[in-house]
């Protein structure tokens, strides 16, 4: 039967992503990039059976698919109460650190309405 689920994903970055530069924001825009054209197409494939899914933009914490919905999703604070992930503050900026790639990470979600199969499929 289907369920809410929380699909999350965290890309391990080339630079780490509290540094600030040019090449920190384009590698930003590159993460954003490969995230978003995973998310539609996984989403769009859910769709097409019947259930619903979202996925959440990570730059405005919105949903993509799901229009007049003006809540926003914070990927820092999912990821440090779902996995328990570490964070810190750094100005008025709350950073993610993953256990592996510390700050080196960019973190997004998904959100589906579905069996845990019909997802699982999807992510094979």
């Amino acid at each position: 039967s289907a369920e809410l689920l929380a699909i999350l994903t965290n890309q391990n970055a080339r630079e780490d992503l509290v540094a600030v530069g040019d090449h920190v924001e384009k590698e930003k825009d590159r993460l954003l990039n490969v995230f978003v054209e995973f998310g539609r197409e996984f989403c769009t494939k859910i769709r097409a059976q019947g259930y619903w899914a979202d996925y959440i933009d990570p730059c405005s914490g919105l949903p993509m698919m799901s229009l007049g919905c003006n809540k926003v999703y914070s990927e820092v604070d999912g990821m440090e109460c779902l996995l328990n992930y570490k964070t810190y503050n750094a100005g008025f900026c709350k950073i993610l650190t993953h256990p592996r790639w510390g700050s080196a990470v960019y973190p997004a979600t998904i959100f589906a309405f579905c069996p845990v199969s019909v997802a699982t499929q999807l992510m094979e």
